[in-house]
């Protein structure tokens, strides 16, 4: 998570939406950084216990702003990510398993460690129905999502790649995909909500 308070905005890292490569972009105009365990504070954790904080101590209250990935997208992201050969052996490495078993692992009442994974909706919202983030853009629309950063922090932004995961095959299987969508369908109605307004869903909170 990165604060701006001179420009009044914070950007909440959704995990596995690019945010190393934008945290790497921003981070030297940032006048506070929440990192490594930090780093990945829900908007919920930010809108009731950061923001109060940061409007008590700096009398600044910096509107937030995330990025959400179409869902199966974003467990893809987490597979490949999990099947690097720094994870051979471990107990996260998703390398001898295939895309289906995983998300089939992913979305049962016990996922092994590797399988352990948050979700995007629980990290957006109040776990409930209220988008708590004010700003949701949607990962496939960066260029609005470069186009509000530059504008609202006046500089021109640009990203470059990183931490980029194996490029492996992950298919899914119609079934498996069907029951991800029944189990999860919070975070596709969210994401669907999100691409109806062109990418960019402003919450109700402002």
């Amino acid at each position: 998570m990165l604060v701006f308070l001179r420009h009044k905005l914070t950007f909440l890292a959704t995990p596995k939406t690019g945010t190393t490569a934008i945290e790497m972009a921003l981070k030297p105009r940032a006048e506070i950084v929440f990192s490594k365990n930090r780093k990945h504070i829900t908007a919920l954790r930010y809108a009731n216990k950061v923001a109060p904080f940061l409007e008590d101590t700096f009398g600044v209250r910096p509107a937030s702003v995330a990025v959400m990935r179409e869902p199966v997208d974003q467990l893809r992201s987490w597979y490949r990510y999990r099947s690097q050969k720094r994870l051979d052996g471990t107990k996260f490495s998703t390398k001898m398993i295939s895309f289906d078993q995983f998300v089939q692992e992913v979305v049962s009442d016990s996922p092994p460690d590797r399988a352990q994974i948050g979700r995007q909706f629980n990290f957006l919202t109040d776990g409930k129905t209220r988008v708590m983030a004010d700003h949701v853009f949607a990962y496939e629309t960066p260029k609005a999502f470069l186009k509000f950063l530059s504008e609202h922090l006046q500089h021109q932004v640009e990203v470059a790649p990183r931490n980029v995961s194996p490029n492996v095959a992950a298919p899914l299987s119609e079934a498996t995909l069907a029951m991800l969508k029944e189990v999860r369908a919070e975070d596709f109605i969210l994401y669907d909500e999100v691409m109806a307004k062109g990418g960019h869903l402003i919450s109700d909170l402002i």
